[in-house]
């Protein structure tokens, strides 16, 4: 049950009587109705409120049923339109008969202003926050008044938006309803009843614009307690207010941690991955030392075939007097302080640049034009997928010059680097197109498990995002990537990992 579901339903147990107990000794409301009768028919013979055309009087029958009178046509029973059962000392009554509704009128704006001169002028829900009633319009030309004591009532718009006025006069748009009571009826009880009612008000409303109906108030049923009991439903309202908002911010964190739980456990299944804690090690497996040493060779070959350039700054971190020592050239550092977490022996930290080809994409802008070769941005990236539907085109002579750099292949990963940094892809396509503002990880020979490096980078996005600079737009360097920590399994180890990861993330998606 959720907070809102909570709240009616303690108001629907309010306005059936089953909230508070009844007192035998509370006067019948059937006694108030009549002596609220009397006190109309006083002021219509005074002038001071009009005569009502068709009053209703609603009564028991013989039969124990509900029957109405309308004007001077014959009683009919509306059994069928009573909605539920009330205590013996309640009654049945229209909200025509116990209520004036003020409708409100709207206002040029060459008539309010913004310099308090006049009375407020309230316009719509903008004006009522959490039940207190903000102004911030004046005007000297009122018409439609609400008056202190008064239910301000929103009919348009947002609908169902409710205040208690505790200015002495106010003039309404055509946004709100003044309800005031007629006699021994709290205003604040009718507040109750009208929060059980907006729903079905508002599906009553015969206009497109939401909304709700002068008539359709007026004819609506309201359950009467007698005087004593209305005071006693409301003092009762009050005193469990505190505790349905505690229940709602309760509900509220629940949900973030439902909404929040399956990424939350997806990241956490991943970082066990990376840390080597998601399967177990097996001692047979060739030492991530060799795999590494293996891919370094191999680059040398490439540099030798001119293939790929030198790296000026390559990085070889190894472990000695169980210490960890990055040599760059000739120079070695102890890197203990920069190693992120513990992983286990026969793995090896290293750094993304120094065991892949990480390159990006043109962070120019080329001609555009109406057909041609997609332009893949990071606006394209989604879900571990190109969106190609909203990628703009280029010339093929544009394309060919970006792919001297940039070219992207099967089992190449692309990473976004400006503005929504990640969303990494793993491509396993053979389409053309070029790309743009993003960074591109190609695999070294017989080197690294892409589809590692892929959930690593997935895991890793969030850290980068907390680390991007730029003004308008956050970016992560080329550089940053390639000095990016990267904690290196045994290859046949990443094997096992990516998996695992594959057996077990489907299962979350379905949380």
């Amino acid at each position: 049950m959720t907070g809102q579901q909570l709240k009616n339903s303690i108001l629907q147990m309010a306005v059936q009587g089953k909230l508070v107990p009844q007192d035998p000794n509370d006067e019948p409301a059937s006694v108030l109705l009549e002596r609220i009768r009397k006190e109309k028919e006083q002021l219509i013979k005074e002038g001071k409120i009009k005569k009502e055309k068709n009053p209703s009087y609603i009564f028991r029958g013989a039969d124990n049923l509900p029957y109405e009178k309308i004007g001077k046509n014959e009683p009919v029973c509306i059994a069928d339109e009573v909605p539920f059962e009330i205590p013996e000392s309640w009654e049945w009554v229209r909200f025509s008969s116990i209520i004036e509704l003020q409708s409100g009128q709207d206002m040029a704006p060459d008539k309010y202003n913004a310099n308090g001169d006049g009375i407020p002028y309230i316009t719509g829900a903008s004006n009522i926050e959490n039940g207190s009633v903000i102004i911030n319009r004046w005007t000297e030309y009122g018409k439609a008044f609400a008056y202190k004591g008064d239910l301000l009532l929103t009919c348009k718009g947002t609908v169902g938006t409710m205040a208690i006025l505790d200015e002495p006069q106010v003039h309404i748009a055509r946004q709100i309803m003044a309800i005031r009571t007629t006699g021994e009826i709290g205003i604040l009880y009718i507040q109750v009843v009208l929060e059980t009612l907006v729903a079905s008000l508002k599906a009553a409303a015969k206009s497109m614009i939401p909304g709700i109906a002068r008539e359709d108030v007026l004819k609506s049923l309201l359950p009467l307690p007698p005087y004593a009991e209305q005071k006693r439903i409301v003092s009762k309202l009050s005193e469990i207010a505190q505790f349905v908002a505690m229940y709602s911010l309760r509900e509220n964190a629940l949900n973030r941690l439902y909404s929040s739980f399956p990424d939350q456990l997806r990241k956490s299944i991943l970082q066990m991955a990376v840390q080597g804690k998601l399967i177990p090690q097996d001692p047979t497996d060739e030492p991530a030392s060799v795999l590494l040493e293996r891919i370094r060779a191999e680059k040398q070959r490439l540099v030798k075939e001119g293939k790929i350039k030198k790296d000026k700054h390559e990085s070889v971190i190894f472990r000695r007097d169980n210490s960890h020592y990055e040599k760059r050239g000739s120079e070695e550092v102890c890197i203990d302080d920069e190693i992120p977490f513990e992983i286990p022996e026969n793995w090896c930290w290293a750094r993304m640049g120094s065991y892949l080809d990480v390159r990006d994409g043109t962070h120019d802008t080329p001609k555009y034009v109406l057909e041609g070769i997609p332009l893949v941005t990071s606006k394209n990236l989604c879900n571990g997928k190109i969106d190609f539907s909203t990628a703009k085109f280029i010339s093929r002579e544009d394309h060919l010059a970006i792919s001297l750099r940039s070219k992207v292949d099967a089992g190449d990963i692309m990473y976004a680097m400006i503005g929504s940094i990640g969303n990494p892809v793993l491509y396993n396509g053979n389409a053309e197109f070029s790309i743009k503002n993003m960074a591109l990880f190609k695999k070294i020979a017989n080197g690294l498990d892409m589809e590692y490096v892929y959930w690593f980078l997935y895991l890793s996005q969030d850290t980068m995002k907390k680390f991007a600079s730029g003004g308008v737009q956050s970016f992560v360097s080329l550089g940053y990537l390639r000095n990016y920590w990267i904690p290196v399994p045994p290859i046949q180890e990443q094997h096992r990992i990516v998996t695992a990861i594959k057996q077990i993330l489907p299962k979350i998606s379905t949380l």
